[in-house]
């Protein structure tokens, strides 16, 4: 048996999706006040100056704090129900088909939330590693359980996880310097659909 492991945002799907699940559980109101808020950051990350994780630590604190975690749970069943269909790449899903019809241990690995991954995933018969909202009382910190799953937090966590000796072969698929580290785990590396030699 082989191990696949997927990058979710831009290798399996056409674009980011964290800002759409976040307009998705987040009021109105409280978007409507972040907007000043993040406009310099979003300016900062476009120029490179601002990295994508301190944005997304910022806006989960900002969006996310005192929500109610089953009204995020609720928003993210219907995102991954309603909105992923419509934004996922055919030839990824085609890749993931092709491994689980080899009987391959296929994973997702993500920086996404574990609010719509995780439904997600469970639709397509996959393994979920990502970033977990933290909850306490029913309610949402704002903060994530340990890091966000990206960069070498990923190989990390699929390295705790996955004995990778255990497995014939490693198949990595990425899109971005933050799948670096998981890539480096396989023996077959995918960058933006195409194979690393």
């Amino acid at each position: 048996m082989n191990l696949a492991l997927f990058d979710f945002d831009g290798t399996i799907t056409t674009r980011e999706t964290f800002g759409d699940f976040i307009r998705c559980a987040v009021s109105p109101l409280r978007r409507a006040a972040g907007v000043p808020l993040f406009a310099p950051m979003l300016a900062g990350y476009k120029l490179g100056l601002v990295s994508g994780m301190r944005i997304r630590k910022s806006v989960v604190a900002f969006g996310l704090r005192g929500a109610s975690a089953e009204h995020v749970r609720a928003a993210g069943e219907r995102f991954a129900a309603e909105f992923l269909p419509g934004v996922l790449r055919p030839e990824a899903m085609r890749r993931i088909a092709w491994h689980q019809s080899q009987g391959d241990k296929v994973v997702l690995v993500s920086g996404g939330l574990d609010a719509y991954l995780a439904p997600w995933s469970r639709q397509h018969g996959l393994e979920l590693v990502c970033s977990i909202l933290e909850t306490r009382d029913g309610r949402l910190t704002g903060g994530y359980c340990g890091a966000q799953c990206v960069g070498e937090e990923k190989a990390r966590r699929v390295r705790e996880r996955y004995d990778l000796a255990a497995y014939a072969q490693c198949h990595a698929y990425g899109d971005t310097h933050e799948d670096e580290a998981m890539l480096a785990l396989a023996h077959k590396r995918f960058y933006r659909g195409v194979e690393r030699v």
